[in-house]
């Protein structure tokens, strides 16, 4: 639906200011240039937009000085500049501020007004029942809990929840009183063989005093014991351990060894999500618009973005080979156990199960574990995509897959990351009335497949997580940059995915010939060699 169109300067950080004409829709931004000389255009989900500013006033000097400021998630600022006479801006900043920001102006988000249809249902892919069953639950040591099926026990967290066999819901209930904001330990994942597990919640509700609970300590107990041959619990706090002590002053803090006898706990020094939005603000201001490149490597040093990334993965390879050693089973928390908590658990399961190293597995893992249990992505599809660099056959998605859910994590075209929450989404409807990002993937599966991709089953994937070994990703973060945009593709995969048509090319024609020369053939001949074989003969030439 188009609301406002005009025409703009816009004051392009890369070739300067350019001529064009902007149309506002209810869903985006969309920049055509009236230069011939130029083939810009952009085109902007309002959802990434973060902040609208003036520029200017109707008296201000200067060419191209009155105008608007638009700064978005995505690592971009647009700068427009209008005419000073008869507010000329004035419809264009409303229909922005209307349309971008649409609950605090009582409109629909996009999302429930979106139409698209796609033929795959994306929010069939996640069924938290089967997921588990796929990991071979429940079993004599876990069951499926519906406790929490009303979201009484803990608003935050999934409706299905698998926990040890012989805890009671009311063990459950009083547990849920000395972990912050409820959020219990849950199982996440189990191993098939050893039957070790990572088990995911929030931090103790310690506090100054040093209070302790019965049923939380008997409840860990608990948790040990579903695997016999360990003695030792082993606990994953993702805070650095100042942090931790210092929640103590607001009643939080951490399982100390006097109450948890048969638990060890260790820290892992990964800062809070405010600080990593500080080092992305950080990564932006040096990428956008412009890179010195005399002063890069100390600029990417300063911003400790990488740094972070680093930790997270150490963290996340501790708690896989803790897990896949058969040594102990592994509980993960932070302070509330959503974002550095779901960062530790998904990157642990993508290392040890290579289920969701497939496309649909990647989704159900997104689903399962930051959907589900509350999102606040940070910086785990970047760790995700080091990952990717690191072992280039063993995912069956590509980079491609990776922009594309982090471009659609603010769009607001689809439901998918509607919401901090399940229950959130149940009140709004959100899988009834919104069309789910998997349903464009599912529906475009080759644009997002990996041409490199070996399935091995039961390979468990150890990154390298020193700063040697890890990069920025200039795809991602420097992609607006039109020297960047000129190195993409990979010529490697450009010319790999052009062998593959040229097979499938070969293969239909050769079975069109086959057809074709079939009918002429006389019953009394030998048949000729069957389509496979010869399809199969064709292969071994790539």
């Amino acid at each position: 639906m188009l609301i406002t169109d005009k025409e703009v300067i816009y004051i392009c950080p890369f070739n300067g200011p350019i001529k064009g004409r902007v149309y506002i829709t209810n869903y985006r931004l969309y920049l055509r240039s009236l230069e011939t000389d130029s083939a810009l255009i952009l085109d902007v989900p309002l959802g990434v937009i973060s902040r609208i500013e003036k520029m200017g006033g109707a008296s201000s000097r200067g060419e191209n000085a009155y105008g608007l400021d638009i700064t978005c998630k995505d690592l971009r600022n647009l700068r427009f500049a209008l005419k000073q006479e008869g507010h000329s801006r004035r419809d264009m900043f409303e229909s922005l501020m209307k349309y971008a920001f649409p609950l605090a102006h009582s409109q629909p988000l996009f999302a429930f007004l979106n139409e698209e249809k796609f033929n795959v249902d994306g929010w069939a892919v996640y069924n938290p029942v089967e997921e588990y069953r796929r990991q071979g639950l429940p079993n004599h040591h876990w069951r499926i809990s519906f406790v929490n099926k009303c979201y009484e026990l803990c608003d935050t967290y999934p409706a299905l929840l698998v926990v040890p066999y012989r805890t009671s819901d009311d063990d459950l209930k009083r547990v849920a009183t000395f972990r912050s904001r409820n959020r219990i330990p849950v199982l996440s994942w189990i191993h098939p063989e050893n039957k070790t597990v990572i088990v995911r919640c929030s931090q103790p509700l310690v506090g100054m005093s040093g209070k302790r609970n019965k049923d939380d300590e008997k409840y860990l107990d608990a948790i040990r014991e579903t695997n016999r041959q360990i003695s030792k619990l082993t606990i994953y706090d993702a805070r650095p351990s100042v942090n931790a002590v210092a929640n103590k002053a607001t009643g939080g803090g951490y399982e100390s060894d006097d109450a948890y006898h048969n638990a060890e706990l260790s820290f892992l020094d990964i800062h809070n999500i405010h600080v990593m939005r500080e080092s992305l603000k950080k990564v932006k201001d040096i990428v956008y618009p412009n890179i010195e490149e005399s002063h890069w490597l100390s600029s990417l040093e300063s911003t400790h973005w990488l740094e972070h990334i680093k930790l997270v993965l150490t963290g996340a390879i501790q708690v896989a080979d803790k897990v896949s050693s058969g040594k102990s089973s592994v509980l993960v928390h932070c302070s509330d156990g959503w974002d550095r908590t779901s960062q530790l658990t998904s990157l642990a399961m993508l290392m040890l199960d290579s289920f969701y190293r497939t496309i649909e597995g990647f989704e159900i893992l997104i689903q399962k574990e930051w959907i589900s249990f509350g999102h606040k992505f940070a910086s785990f599809i970047d760790c995700v995509w080091q990952m990717l660099k690191q072992f280039p056959t063993a995912f069956e998605f590509n980079e491609r897959f990776l922009v594309t859910i982090l471009d659609h994590l603010y769009s607001c075209r689809f439901g998918t990351f509607l919401y901090n929450c399940e229950s959130a989404r149940e009140r709004q409807k959100v899988m009834e009335r919104t069309v789910s990002l998997w349903s464009l993937t599912n529906s475009n599966k080759e644009n997002f497949k990996n041409p490199f991709y070996s399935k091995e089953v039961n390979r468990v994937l150890y990154p390298v997580a020193s700063m040697r070994h890890l990069e920025l990703w200039v795809n991602y973060y420097i992609r607006w940059n039109p020297r960047i945009k000129q190195q993409q593709p990979n010529p490697v995969e450009q010319r790999y995915m052009e062998l593959l048509a040229l097979r499938d090319d070969y293969i239909k024609r050769l079975e069109e010939l086959q057809l074709a020369n079939s009918t002429k053939l006389s019953a009394a001949s030998s048949s000729p060699p069957n389509s496979s074989q010869m399809v199969s003969h064709l292969q071994t030439q790539f």
